[in-house]
């Protein structure tokens, strides 16, 4: 264990999970004891957004502190990882933490084979768990499951589904406790805790789906007017199509999903108790995100794809360190997960590189800077080619979303169509302004931003001038 001046950091990141699936934040279906402690003691961004509503390009974002266009990183399914720009784990290792890995990655393909590690990543700790099966060797987590004699498959298949104490999440929770408890001396340590839930497919243990009932929830927020209008971006890359949620028991679907989330909230509350049990909570800055969210049946449509709605784009953000950082205090302010890793480099005393496009959060945390001063003028996400052709339904789409004030414009660039709302008076996203004479002002004038963004923020210029000619 450490005793380190400088904090050590717990940075716990979810699957898929949603902004608006915390107690404390509004949600009254789901149970988040947990979750609602660290807002009720903690500061939260409660318009963070993500740069990619697909796991790769948005992990690989965060990891690097670049836009995935900027990156060369947009796809799932990717056959390589980008060299030349060190992740924010090694950076931060290099400041003298010592650096662990539990659970997910994903920052190249994981299908049909272990996801290799990229080079030189700065983690010393490192147990890999993608999707929580049995198909292909060399995960972690799976072989864990077979140590218990139990075979992950069947389970998985068994009407109770997998139990709470062979799940991904007790397993993460259990190696993060190992980590933790090691003894290194005075140096500071970062975790970077994977949970692979709250992802589809929507099986949680029986025992916590029992407490979620269907007839609850309160359903997706949809509109008959939906279907028309998600069968005009049908060409758009996306899992499914736009469907009545009574079509697919949409309330059973949200139900399962907050099942899978009190279930990720149960073994947080185990991590920390551990962490306060063994004097480590009081120099802990604790994070707790997820990489993107999940449609979960607004406007018919489940999972995730080259959509830009609310609950796909936005995902919690909460940071915890009563000592230094503010208590029970919640901001509008617009960011987006880029700077989150700015603000863990902060942390961590590393230099944050010249190349890196997320602004630190770290004085807005310490009260040195107001949180309601602007940070951006714009936030913005991307879709790039990200499902490959090759291996499933995804057709080279290319989009992009521009949020700024209270209007969000989406543009399909490969379809020529796209999208305006004005989130203020439309917090739904189901009155689609694109087309609309009175806001076609607004929407120009945001189509030439969000171009003018791209170019700024992703064009790659090449080496560094040296000579006049």
């Amino acid at each position: 264990m450490s005793s380190s001046s400088r904090p050590n950091i717990l940075w716990y990141c979810t699957d898929q999970q949603r902004f608006d699936t915390i107690g404390a934040l509004g949600n009254k279906q789901v149970k988040t004891p947990t979750m609602d402690r660290l807002v009720r003691e903690g500061v939260t961004f409660e318009h963070t957004y993500c740069q990619s509503p697909i796991c790769t390009p948005s992990r690989s974002s965060f990891m690097t502190g670049l836009y995935p266009s900027k990156l060369h990183n947009t796809r799932n399914g990717n056959a390589t990882f980008p060299v030349g720009v060190p992740l924010i784990s090694k950076l931060i290792a290099d400041q003298g933490y010592d650096c662990g890995l539990i659970g997910k990655f994903h920052l190249q393909s994981a299908g049909f084979r272990t996801e290799p590690r990229v080079e030189d990543d700065g983690f010393r700790y490192w147990n890999l768990s993608h999707a929580p099966r049995d198909d292909w060797e060399g995960h972690d987590y799976a072989d864990w499951v077979r140590e218990q004699g139990q075979d992950l498959t069947a389970l998985r298949k068994s009407p109770d589904n997998v139990p709470a104490e062979f799940h991904q999440t007790t397993w993460a929770t259990s190696r993060a406790i190992e980590f933790i408890e090691e003894d290194r001396g005075e140096s500071p340590w970062m975790l970077n805790v994977n949970i692979y839930d709250p992802h589809p497919p929507f099986i949680p243990p029986k025992s916590y789906a029992d407490q979620f009932a269907a007839g609850d929830m309160p359903g997706p927020s949809f509109q008959e007017s939906d279907i028309e209008a998600q069968e005009a971006l049908a060409e758009a890359d996306f899992q499914t199509a736009s469907r009545s949620p009574e079509e697919f028991n949409g309330k059973r679907a949200q139900a399962d999903y907050y099942a899978m989330i009190a279930l990720i909230d149960d073994q947080l509350a185990r991590l920390l108790q551990y962490l306060e049990d063994s004097g480590e909570a009081e120099n802990t800055v604790i994070i707790f995100t997820s990489d993107h969210g999940e449609m979960l049946g607004d406007h018919g449509l489940l999972f995730k794809g080259c959509r830009f709605y609310e609950g796909l784009v936005r995902v919690p953000l909460i940071f915890h360190f009563p000592a230094q950082y503010g208590v029970n205090q919640r901001t509008d302010e617009p960011v987006e997960l880029l700077d989150l890793s700015a603000t863990l480099l902060e942390i961590s005393g590393a230099t944050i590189p010249e190349y890196h496009q997320g602004h630190s959060l770290l004085s807005r945390l310490t009260g040195k800077e107001e949180l309601s001063s602007p940070l951006r003028p714009f936030v913005r996400c991307e879709y790039f080619d990200a499902l490959a052709p090759k291996f499933t339904q995804g057709n080279g789409t290319f989009a992009t979303m521009h949020r700024r004030d209270q209007y969000k414009l989406v543009v399909y660039h490969s379809l020529g169509k796209g999208e305006l709302f004005d989130l203020k008076c439309d917090p739904h996203e189901h009155n689609n302004l694109w087309s609309d004479p009175d806001f076609e002002a607004v929407k120009n004038e945001l189509i030439l931003e969000s171009f003018n963004a791209h170019v700024n923020l992703t064009t790659d210029v090449g080496s560094e001038r040296i000579a006049p000619m």
